[in-house]
C-alpha cells in the first residue's frame, strides 16, 4: 500500500529496496509506514535513525562475525564499542531523564546490533550507575559523572558461586570497625565469590557489591550494598586484596566478560555504604527508616527489578529480529507447489504463519513470559529457515545463543513466578479471610473482586467469526486466571493441613498450581493492554483491522496452550470449543498471510543492523546469500592442515609392519 505520510515523517522512513518481496508488499492491507509511526512516533523515529546510521557510518563497528576473531578481541571491540558511544553522547542524561522509554529504545537499538555492546553499556550506566543512584545519598552523586564519561566502569555484585536467587542467604560479610571508620568486605571462602558478574572479568575497575552487613556488636543487619574498587582505573591491575578473574567463553554473548571475585579483608571507607536504606553512625550504632527489615531488604534489591524489565525488552527484540528474517526467507524461498514447474513460497504454508507489589508481581512474571516465549520463537525461526538457518553467517544461532541466558539470570524463572503466584495468593486470602476488596493502583487485579461471578461463567461463541475479537479469549483468560488462583489457594490449604511447612506447602503446590497461575496471570495482563490498546480511539481508522487481528491472534494463541485446563475446569466442554479457537486461529493466520512481509517491514532494523543475508529488505535471497558464502569462504583453496598431512602420511607397510 502507497504511503500516506507526508514531510519529515516520511523522510525518516525511507522506501525499502524493490525484488522478489514486492509482490508480497504490494498485497498488504495497510501501509507499513503509517504502522511504525503510530508504534513509534516521530521523535523516537527520529533517534532510531540517528544510532542506527552512526553505527553504520563508523569503521569501529564494521560487521566482523565472532567465530572469525578472537575472544580477547571481541571483548577488547566491545568495550572499545561502549567507549565511542558514550562519546557520541547520543542520549544526553537530561533527555534520557525527560523521557525515561527512550533510554530503552536506546538500548534496545543497540542490542538489535550487538547484546554484548549492549549490555557492557546498562550494566555500568543503569545496573551500576543507577544503584549508586537509588540506594545512595548525596555523598554518592561524586560516582555518576565519572560513570558517564567513562573515568571508573562498573558492575553490580550480588549472585555468588554459591548463591544465586535466594539472595537472603549470601555470604559476603561487612564488618564496621569504628576506629577507622571502615568496612572491612570479606568472602570467607570460595563458595562465598561473587560469581558470573558482568563487566568484573577485565574491565570493572568499581563495583556495588552486596554483603552481610555487622556492627562492632557482632549484630547481622542483613544485605546491604557498597561501592568497592576493584581495579585501578589506570592499570586495571586488581585493587589489594581483590582476587578476580575471567570465566572465559560462553555459549553466547561473549562480548561480555563475566568475572568472578573474592575479597580478602578489603578496607573501605564507611561512606561507600549506599546508605539509602540504611546507615552505620561514626560510633558503630546502625540505623535504618524502615521498621520491617523485609521491606528494607526489598528495598534494596528493587534495582534488580530494572534489569528484569531490560531482560522483557531484550527478549522482546531477539523475536523481533529472528522473526524478521525467518519471515522474509519465508516469502522469498519456493519449495513444491501444486505442479512440477510452480513451486510456492514457504510463507504460503499453514505451519510457517502460526509461528511496588503489583509491579514486582508483573516484572517477575514477565520476565518469564518474554524471555521463554523469544527461546521457543528463535527455535521456530531458525527451524522454519532449514539448513539455511543453521548457517551462523545468517545470525539465528547467535540471537538464539544470546537470548538464552535471559532465561536464568537476572534471576531463576521458575522462583520468579513464585513471586507473583505468592502476591496474588495473598490477595486472594486477604479477601476470603478478612474481606479485603481485591483491587490494585494499576488496576491488573480488580477483576478478581467478581471470581465468584466469573467463575459460573462458560465459553459461548456461536461461530468462528465471533472469536476473531481479542474480547472472546480475553474473557476465557479471566476465568483461567480465577480458576487457576482458587485451585492454588485450595491445594496450599491442603498442604497446610497435612502438616507441612510453609516451604513445603508452597513448594508441592508449583507445577500443576502456582506455576501456571503466575504466567496466565501475565498473558492475560498483556492479552488486556493489547486489547486495550488496538481498540482506543486514537488509532487511525486504516491500522485497526490490522491491530484487531494481532491482538486476537496473540491471545488466541496463548489460551490455546491452555486447552486442557479450560476443559478440566468446566468452562470448555465438547469438541467444538476446542475446534473453534483452532479454526479461529488458523483463520487470523490467513487474513495475515498477506500482510506479513509489511508487518516485518515495521519492525525490522536496516539491513547492517540485521546483518542477515537471508533477512535482507530486498529479498534477493539466494543472490544475497551465494555472495555472503563467496566472501566467506576461500574457495578452491586446501585446507592449511593438508599439506602437512600429506607430508607426514604414513606409508602402508610401514603400518604393517608396526602391526
Amino acid at each position: 500500500m502507497a504511503s500516506p505520510l507526508e514531510g519529515g515523517a516520511d523522510a525518516l522512513l525511507l522506501d525499502l529496496p524493490r525484488g522478489p518481496l514486492q509482490a508480497y508488499r504490494a498485497r498488504a492491507s495497510f501501509c507499513w509506514k503509517e504502522l511504525v509511526l503510530f508504534l513509534e512516533g516521530e521523535d523516537v523515529l527520529r533517534l532510531k535513525k540517528t544510532i542506527f546510521s552512526t553505527l553504520e557510518n563508523d569503521p569501529l563497528f564494521a560487521r566482523s562475525h565472532e567465530e572469525d576473531i578472537s575472544l580477547d578481541r571481541y571483548r577488547e571491540l566491545s568495550f572499545l564499542r561502549c567507549k565511542r558511544i558514550m562519546e557520541y553522547n547520543l542520549l544526553p542524561l537530561e533527555d534520557m531523564v525527560a523521557n525515561p522509554l527512550w533510554f530503552q529504545v536506546f538500548t534496545n537499538c543497540l542490542g538489535m546490533y550487538d547484546w554484548s555492546l549492549a549490555i557492557r553499556l546498562l550494566l555500568n550506566m543503569v545496573t551500576f550507575g543507577l544503584a549508586i543512584y537509588n540506594l545512595g545519598s548525596e555523598r554518592h552523586l561524586k560516582y555518576l559523572p565519572k560513570i558517564f564519561n567513562m573515568e571508573i566502569f562498573g558492575c553490580f555484585a550480588v549472585t555468588e558461586l554459591s548463591h544465586g536467587s535466594n539472595a537472603k542467604a549470601i555470604r559476603t560479610t561487612a564488618h564496621y570497625d569504628p576506629i577507622t571508620q571502615e568496612f572491612i568486605i570479606h568472602s570467607p571462602d570460595f563458595e562465598a565469590a561473587k560469581f558470573w558478574v558482568g563487566n568484573m572479568g577485565k574491565t570493572a575497575t568499581h563495583a556495588v557489591v552486596f554483603a552481610q552487613l555487622y556492627t562492632p556488636e557482632g549484630q547481622c543487619h542483613g544485605l546491604h550494598p557498597f561501592v568497592v574498587q576493584i581495579r585501578n582505573p589506570k592499570t586495571l591491575l586488581p585493587m589489594p586484596g581483590v582476587m578476580i578473574g575471567d570465566m572465559g567463553k560462553k555459549v553466547g554473548l561473549n562480548g561480555i566478560d563475566n568475572g568472578f571475585a573474592m575479597f580478602h579483608k578489603v578496607r573501605i571507607p564507611r561512606q561507600d555504604l549506599l546508605n539509602r536504606n540504611g546507615e552505620v553512625t561514626l560510633e558503630g550504632t546502625y540505623v535504618t527508616p524502615f521498621k520491617d527489615d523485609r521491606q528494607r531488604f526489598g528495598a534494596s534489591l528493587g534495582t534488580l527489578s530494572m534489569g528484569r524489565v531490560a531482560i522483557v525488552g531484550m527478549s522482546t527484540v531477539n523475536l523481533k529480529l529472528a522473526v524478521s528474517i525467518a519471515l522474509r526467507f519465508s516469502a522469498t524461498r519456493c519449495q513444491f507447489g501444486p505442479s512440477d514447474e510452480e513451486e510456492v513460497p514457504v510463507l504460503e504454508y499453514q505451519m510457517q504463519a502460526e509461528l511496588g507489589r503489583e509491579i514486582h508481581a508483573l516484572v517477575s512474571a514477565s520476565k518469564p513470559l518474554a524471555s521463554w516465549t523469544a527461546q521457543k520463537g528463535i527455535q521456530e525461526c531458525r527451524e522454519a529457515c532449514g539448513g539455511h538457518g543453521y548457517l551462523a553467517v545468517n545470525r539465528l544461532g547467535d540471537l538464539r545463543n544470546d537470548n538464552d541466558p535471559n532465561c536464568t539470570y537476572e534471576g531463576d524463572n521458575n522462583i520468579l513466578l513464585q513471586q507473583t503466584s505468592s502476591y496474588l495468593l495473598s490477595l486472594l486470602a486477604s479477601r476470603i479471610e478478612r474481606g479485603v476488596r481485591l483491587e490494585s493502583p494499576l488496576k491488573t487485579v480488580d477483576f478478581l473482586e467478581a471470581y465468584p461471578e466469573i467463575l459460573g461463567q462458560r465459553f459461548s461463541c456461536p461461530s468462528i467469526n465471533s472469536c476473531l475479537d481479542s474480547s472472546v479469549p480475553l474473557a476465557a483468560y479471566e476465568w483461567l486466571v480465577c480458576y487457576l488462583l482458587l485451585e492454588s489457594y485450595q491445594k496450599l490449604n491442603e498442604e497446610k493441613r497435612s502438616g507441612r511447612n510453609d516451604f513445603e506447602a508452597r513448594n508441592n503446590s508449583q507445577v500443576y498450581y502456582c506455576r501456571p497461575l503466575a504466567l496466565a496471570f501475565l498473558e492475560l495482563t498483556v492479552v488486556r493492554r493489547f486489547h486495550e490498546y488496538t481498540h482506543q480511539p486514537s488509532v487511525p481508522p486504516p491500522l485497526r483491522a490490522i491491530l484487531g487481528r494481532l491482538s486476537a491472534l496473540y491471545a488466541l494463541w496463548t489460551l490455546s496452550q491452555h486447552m486442557a485446563l479450560l476443559y478440566q475446569g468446566g468452562y470448555f466442554s465438547g469438541k467444538e470449543a476446542g475446534k473453534m479457537i483452532q479454526n479461529a486461529i488458523l483463520t487470523l493466520c490467513s487474513q495475515l498471510k498477506d500482510d506479513a512481509v509489511a508487518l516485518v517491514d515495521v519492525i525490522a532494523p536496516p539491513d547492517f543492523v540485521l546483518d542477515s543475508p537471508i533477512g535482507r529488505a530486498d529479498g534477493e535471497l539466494y543472490k544475497n546469500l551465494w555472495t555472503t558464502v563467496l566472501q566467506e569462504s576461500e574457495v578452491l583453496k586446501r585446507p592449511s592442515w593438508w599439506l602437512e598431512f600429506t607430508v607426514n602420511k604414513p606409508r602402508v607397510g610401514s603400518l604393517k609392519s608396526k602391526l
